[in-house]
């Protein structure tokens, strides 16, 4: 079986256009790019020179990468807390950074809100009401719900708000960071 050929390995200049290159597509955290250039540099002082001007440039800022990171979760997949910080976490970003990120951009949100809105998103077209009445839909819910970020106590409000006999699903569940 025939695999991709192994990158060419860069040296420091080379490594420097193709990091500009990369941030020029999309942007980076300062871990994922050091990951992404260390899989291409020539050695590991290459790699140092090419990290240096980077940050000596200004091109990787992980404080201002998690707050537009954090920001576009939140408004365009509407995601909450949680789901925000993992994937912070997963992008290599130090967890105070992405803690300090996440808090600004959460501060003023009301949890509850954005979770129903979350919701009624994810089942538009269906009378939820109508909808919970089955076991199953309850529990599908609730798991989308808190894979999204949600909270436990927000999760169960917001489908109480359709389901009045609501099952106690995880009230004492406690929240995963």
């Amino acid at each position: 079986m025939v695999g991709r050929p192994k990158p060419k390995k860069l040296a420091a200049e080379e490594l420097w256009t193709y990091a500009l290159r990369v941030l020029s597509q999309r942007a980076y955290s300062a871990g994922e790019l050091r990951s992404k250039l260390a899989r291409r540099a020539l050695s590991p002082d290459d790699l140092s020179q090419a990290l240096a001007k980077i940050q000596e440039y200004g091109f990787s800022d992980d404080r201002r990468f998690s707050e537009n990171f954090a920001s576009a979760r939140l408004q365009n997949e509407g995601f909450g807390r949680f789901r925000v910080l993992r994937d912070l976490r997963s992008k290599q970003v130090p967890p105070e950074v992405a803690e300090q990120a996440v808090n600004k951009t959460f501060d003023n949100i009301d949890e509850k809100e954005l979770s129903a809105q979350f919701l009624e998103r994810k089942y538009r077209g269906k009378d939820l009401r109508v909808f919970f009445q089955e076991e199953k839909n309850v529990a599908n819910a609730y798991r989308r719900l808190r894979l999204a970020g949600f909270s436990s106590s927000a999760s169960i409000s917001v489908i109480r708000r359709y389901k009045a006999d609501c099952p106690d699903l995880a009230e004492d569940e406690e929240d995963a960071g």
